[in-house]
């Protein structure tokens, strides 16, 4: 008999859940609050409450962070309060600048971006915050529900090396995670191995503690209103992801 889709997907699923499951367990040796990796350049795309508080945490555990947004005189004030390893710029200087991005804009404006950016995300880890409801954003977050959001980011960002995150978990305490480490489980969703590893450090940097919970089949799941919003702690997250997965 011929595999399914299905079991391809779960083959897949466990082939990034162990190279996930090797880097947290690697780095779990660390004091709770450490920096799990070097210094890494990160371009936000998008500096408001999501952005802005994950950008913050990134720069306390010791990240140069660029701030962009369609407000630049923000961003400037932003960079201005945050110290020396904050900096403002244009979306394009951010994908510029960052060897990993995250974009935490409404879903709405994914396709122009992707249209400017043009390929300068080809190739660059990029961590998708950004979440499609149709009131907002239209037509086009209606198919990324209909699809999946990360698979359809996937083809509004050519190239990019896509990780979802920081989706499923709303923007009020997103910037003190660092206050209770590892406490709160974060969902993430991807298909490139080295890109969840890299991205997994980062979260962790943020205070809160990564669980892989499939490719981006499952990032149809990191979506408020899913049995995977809100805060859980990391086995919960696991506990619910699992029950997801059954057909």
């Amino acid at each position: 008999m011929k595999n399914t889709g299905i079991d391809a997907d779960r083959r897949r699923f466990l082939e990034l859940t162990s190279i996930t499951a090797v880097t947290i367990a690697t780095s779990a040796v660390l004091p709770a609050w450490a920096a799990t990796s070097a210094s890494t350049r990160i371009g936000v795309i998008g500096s408001g409450k999501v952005g802005g508080a994950i950008g913050r945490s990134w720069i306390r555990s010791g990240h140069e962070v660029l701030f962009s947004s369609r407000n630049i005189d923000h961003d400037k004030a932003l960079a201005a309060e945050l110290g020396a390893k904050a900096h403002a710029g244009t979306a394009a200087e951010a994908a510029a600048f960052g060897e990993v991005i995250l974009i935490a804009v409404p879903y709405g404006a994914l396709p122009e971006l992707g249209k400017s950016l043009g390929n300068a995300l080809k190739g660059k880890v990029v961590i998708d915050a950004c979440n499609p409801f149709p009131q907002r954003d239209g037509e086009i977050a209606t198919r990324a529900r209909a699809q999946g959001a990360g698979r359809v980011s996937a083809e509004l960002l050519p190239g990019a090396r896509i990780v979802r995150a920081f989706n499923a978990i709303g923007a009020a305490r997103m910037g003190s995670a660092y206050e209770t480490p590892g406490k709160i489980g974060m969902p993430i969703a991807g298909d490139d191995a080295q890109a969840i590893e890299l991205a997994a450090r980062l979260i962790r940097d943020v205070g809160y503690e990564p669980v892989l919970v499939g490719n981006q089949e499952m990032g149809k799941y990191l979506l408020p209103g899913t049995p995977l919003a809100g805060e859980h702690t990391p086995a919960e997250v696991r506990e619910i992801a699992a029950k997801l997965k059954t057909p």
